[in-house]
């Protein structure tokens, strides 16, 4: 059920972005995404994934799964998806940012084996702060304990 988006797609990438993050994109910025030919897209009826490739290194742009559908897994199918399309296209490496207050997509990428590379101060506004996460290609499960899903929330706001 999960296939590549087409820039046709952009209209409704844009309506699910606009229902699941603060800062959305346009339609114009989706299609444009979509034309990118270093950019892979992948959408299921009630989701999808951008990620976007440079060399041997990749970066997860975003992840939008219906609040309905949130815990289905659907959310990991798409990223096992985009990771296997990275790592046949010579990617070794997946990078992502998320924030300090989203507890519930840190344990996601924690169990997909994600580790903290980093972080961002103020990436998301003023007092929320970023990790940034990274993952060996191909994607697996986490094969020792990490800490992402638990990271101290520092300056952040704290997860509603």
């Amino acid at each position: 059920m999960i296939r590549r988006a087409i820039p046709d797609d952009a209209p409704a990438l844009a309506a699910l972005h606009a229902d699941s993050f603060a800062k959305m994109w346009s339609v114009d910025e989706f299609r444009a995404l979509l034309h990118d030919p270093a950019v892979m897209s992948f959408v299921a009826p009630k989701g999808f994934v951008l990620v976007r490739r440079a060399a041997d290194e990749a970066e997860i742009l975003t992840i939008c799964v219906e609040n309905a559908v949130r815990g289905s897994q659907l959310g990991v199918a798409l990223l096992r998806r985009a990771a296997a399309a990275l790592h046949a296209a010579g990617a070794t490496t997946l990078f992502l940012e998320v924030s300090l207050a989203n507890a519930p997509a840190r344990r996601l990428y924690a169990k997909l084996g994600f580790e903290e590379a980093g972080r961002r101060r103020a990436y998301y506004g003023p007092s929320e702060d970023a990790l940034i996460l990274r993952a060996p290609l191909p994607l697996g499960n986490a094969t020792r304990s990490t800490n992402i899903a638990s990271a101290k929330q520092g300056r952040s706001r704290d997860a509603d």
